[in-house]
């Protein structure tokens, strides 16, 4: 439904500057098509680079209203709000929106094609809805097909959740296909199939079908890929969370024969929620252990995949605290690690294409 090259404008109510706009900051991020506005009442007329970090030129304006002057097409839902339902003060300018002929992507648990006052304004031909958080038709139980695939299939598992294993994920895809190598991205959340155009949100499969769905994703992915392609798996949840079913499925279903692992610098707990006990996160070689000998089961193949480096997200450091994080889990762990989106991806993608 959403083409490369349609022109957006991100719905980014408050969400510009926390993770609850994680998703329309990732499209603004990694998304190659045009955004021409983003919606953002509290930050309008501000520049999108200073609020946040993004080296994007796009208008940041405070309605749709506004929005329509840089000839938008489809608006999309940049928000994964607490419980994934509409914000309220996002409906008026969805409705605008529709009115004036647009479509509308979102990835929210929330519906947004069954919503009467929306379904009743979006009467315009070509004119859609695309709630992409829904699950696939004719899903089937898993059944190992990945692992006869010739490509190799990297899959990035996380210490927590939003930790970066998506960016991981886009920035290694970038730079293989800088150096010429054949890649692919298979997303897996909201953000990760905005801006690629495919894949499938695990978290609105039914737990049977999740490894087939995966499974699916990949295959539909993968399709003509030969050895020397990559497969880059968009990872979701942790095995440390103790809310996360995430990360079996994924593996299950791409049978990856290459792991990433992903953390961010500093934590120790996954990340706390109200109601909740915490949870530490073990010790990086712990952990990457586990995750070996788990992908390691439900093979036909025999292999034993391996987490081949560390993805360090040190966004809340300075350089120089970076710097000794980055050497520290590298001694800590054996393996390569960097910062994928702060250093580029050149030495992860080495080490994940090593042989051995």
């Amino acid at each position: 439904m959403l083409t490369a090259d349609a022109p957006l404008v991100l719905l980014q109510h408050g969400g510009l500057d926390n993770l609850s706009g994680k998703t329309g900051l990732a499209m603004l991020r990694y998304r190659q098509g045009p955004i021409v506005a983003v919606i953002d009442p509290a930050h309008a007329g501000r520049s999108l680079e200073a609020i946040t970090g993004i080296a994007r030129t796009v208008p940041v304006v405070g309605s749709m209203a506004e929005a329509l002057a840089y000839g938008p097409q489809v608006a999309v839902v940049g928000l994964a709000p607490s419980g994934g339902r509409l914000p309220a003060e996002m409906r008026a300018d969805v409705v605008a929106g529709l009115r004036a002929g647009l479509s509308l992507a979102s990835g929210l648990h929330s519906q947004l094609a069954e919503d009467p006052e929306f379904a009743a304004v979006a009467l315009r031909p070509g004119q859609w809805i695309w709630d992409l958080r829904r699950e696939p038709a004719d899903l089937e139980v898993a059944a190992a097909r990945c692992a006869a695939l010739p490509c190799r299939r990297l899959l990035a598992i996380g210490t927590d959740m939003a930790v970066g294993k998506m960016s991981a994920c886009l920035e290694l895809l970038v730079e293989a296909r800088r150096q010429g190598l054949e890649a692919r991205f298979v997303g897996t959340g909201q953000a990760g199939i905005l801006i690629s155009g495919q894949g499938v949100a695990l978290d609105a499969v039914r737990v049977d079908y999740a490894a087939g769905a995966v499974e699916q994703a990949v295959l539909q992915a993968a399709a003509g890929a030969g050895a020397g392609a990559l497969v880059l798996v968009e990872g979701q949840g942790s095995l440390c969370h103790p809310g996360s079913t995430a990360t079996l499925p994924l593996l299950r279903g791409s049978q990856p024969t290459d792991l990433l692992l992903v953390h961010r610098a500093g934590q120790r707990q996954v990340r706390p929620r109200e109601g909740v006990a915490a949870v530490a996160i073990p010790p990086l070689a712990e952990l990457i252990a586990a995750a070996e000998a788990l992908a390691a089961l439900g093979r036909p193949d025999g292999r034993r995949p391996r987490v081949r480096a560390v993805a360090l997200n040190t966004a809340l450091l300075g350089e120089a605290e970076a710097a000794a994080a980055i050497a520290a889990a590298r001694s800590a762990t054996g393996l390569p690690c960097a910062d994928p989106v702060r250093q580029e991806a050149a030495e992860l993608l080495a080490a994940l294409l090593a042989e051995g």
